[in-house]
């Protein structure tokens, strides 16, 4: 733990120097920044990961081309959280009501709070988010039939197209910078998350509307032959088609690079896939052998492949770095029967970490994670170095000289050379969490207990919390007393060595302790 400390301590160091303006990395230009961003993706539900019962041939030649992690980790086992570090630098739990969101809530990223896309404008980047969002929007209720502010827009992005929220919640219609797409003021939405408005059919009444069926949270209104969580009317014209709605995103994220390919542009592309409800393009149906999961997947690394073309095609592929990852484990069930359990099989989405999305073990927040960049991320890399989601505002800025405040970015590390594939000497130490999620009857939220992890080197710490518990089928890791792990030695966290290693407990035990306390991990 000693050397641990000392390595930590030249990381903080290098860390603390980005809050002034840094080199920007040698060479003729800039590079356009992509982060693709999927969701409820796993360890091994890719092929280049081991995947043998699914087969990504684009997300395979991407790792092929640049530098794959072993040890890549998303800031928490939970989407929401996720984004708000990857986008802001610290960490969720230092904020309060960061979880997963309603539909309907409020801006957890207020306007003035300084962000990766604000970092990267002021380094002379254009800035667009197409995809998902799940940071809530407005101030409290939001008028989804007029200007939607505060927006993406006012915390660094130039440009949005993007879903308020998940494809399992109201409302189900996509925003273009400040308004609802293809809206008709006279059929105008309203959304509740609380009472049953309107007429319109539900999961509950009518059953035999639905593609496939819902647990009671997902219930509610339906919309394209699926029901959701949550309750609207109006905006027929502007609902999306889920089978339709990876290729219109798809054509915006083109669009967007297509009108910007001669100056710097930062793309956060946030894909849908594989979350639920899972309903690909007849494309992809049934190509997987593995039921709309598998299908899921399958459209997924078409997506990429997409994409990848449309940067040749453009002229831009090698000028343009590209981050892929998840923002948190695998889930087979998450709330729809679409058979993700059944037609599984023998494939393990986590690998060989145990349980996966909600979840505190390995499952939950190591993910898969790529950096592409020809000629400067060193291609057919496999890394073992430590990166998190979290430090790539710090890493970015680094790379494009740009800067941040000291007060800003608070647990966000240079991690710039292992993300090259320069080394595999990454974090000393990341901090995980998860939150118990509870369900009551028809809600789902929630409890408000955190529940913290911190790994350092091969050696995780599980702080004592709470009796076990599951949700969806995943085991969250919860326990009254410490658990410790040698994840090297013991991936699927079985063998607790707390009780044998009790100096080494109570060290990993204090320092996750100072981290929380502290406010900060970056000095």
């Amino acid at each position: 733990m000693k050397a641990a400390m000392t390595r930590r301590g030249m990381l903080l160091a290098g860390a603390a120097a980005l809050a002034m303006p840094g080199a920007a990395l040698a060479g003729p230009s800039r590079p356009n920044i992509i982060i693709l961003y999927a969701d409820d993706l796993g360890y091994d539900d890719l092929s280049c990961y081991g995947s043998k019962t699914i087969h990504t041939p684009n997300i395979d030649r991407l790792a092929a081309g640049g530098t794959r992690f072993l040890n890549g980790h998303s800031p928490s086992a939970t989407c929401t959280p996720s984004r708000y570090a990857l986008l802001t630098g610290d960490y969720a739990w230092r904020a309060s009501g960061v979880q997963i969101l309603p539909g309907d809530a409020p801006a957890l990223i207020r306007p003035g709070k300084f962000t990766l896309p604000t970092m990267l404008r002021n380094a002379g980047y254009t800035t667009g988010l197409v995809g998902k969002w799940h940071l809530g929007l407005g101030d409290g209720k939001v008028d989804w039939n007029g200007a939607i502010a505060p927006s993406p827009l006012d915390i660094g992005f130039d440009y949005g197209f993007y879903m308020p929220a998940t494809l399992d919640r109201v409302p189900t219609v996509l925003i273009e910078n400040r308004h609802v797409v293809n809206l008709d003021p006279a059929d105008p939405i309203e959304v509740n998350y609380h009472d049953k408005i309107g007429d319109e059919p539900t999961g509950f009444d009518h059953p035999e509307m639905l593609k496939f069926g819902a647990d009671p949270e997902h219930s509610n209104t339906i919309v394209n032959g699926i029901s959701r969580i949550g309750y609207m009317t109006g905006g027929k014209k502007a609902r999306w088609k889920d089978e339709e709605l990876s290729d219109v995103l798809l054509g915006k994220a083109v669009e967007f690079m297509r009108a910007r390919k001669d100056k710097p542009f930062f793309l956060y592309y946030a894909v849908n896939e594989p979350h639920v409800p899972r309903a690909p393009h007849p494309r992809f149906v049934g190509k997987s052998g593995m039921g709309p999961r598998g299908d899921s997947i399958l459209q997924l690394d078409w997506t990429v492949g997409e994409l990848m073309r449309q940067l040749e095609t453009l002229g831009i592929a090698d000028n343009t770095l590209v981050v892929f990852s998840s923002d948190n484990g695998p889930i087979l069930f998450d709330g729809y029967q679409d058979k993700a359990v059944e037609l599984a099989g023998k494939h393990r989405p986590a690998g060989p970490f145990t349980s996966g999305k909600y979840s505190i073990y390995e499952g939950g927040t190591r993910v898969p994670m790529i950096c592409w960049w020809p000629g400067h991320v060193r291609a057919g890399k496999v890394s073992a170095a430590i990166v998190d989601h979290v430090d790539l505002l710090a890493s970015l800025a680094r790379l494009v000289g740009g800067a941040f405040p000291r007060d800003a970015a608070v647990d966000s590390f240079d991690m710039l050379a292992p993300l090259l594939g320069q080394t595999d000497r990454g974090r000393d130490h990341v901090v995980e969490d998860t939150k118990l999620m509870v369900t009551t009857g028809t809600k789902v939220a929630g409890s408000g207990a955190r529940i913290f992890a911190i790994r350092a080197g091969d050696w995780k710490l599980i702080r004592a919390s709470v009796e076990p518990h599951e949700f969806h089928g995943n085991p969250i890791g919860t326990l009254p007393v410490h658990q410790l792990y040698n994840v090297a030695n013991d991936p699927a966290e079985k063998v607790n060595l707390a009780g044998k290693e009790p100096q080494r407990t109570a060290r990993m035990a204090a320092w996750l302790d100072k981290i929380e306390r502290d406010g900060r991990s970056r000095p």
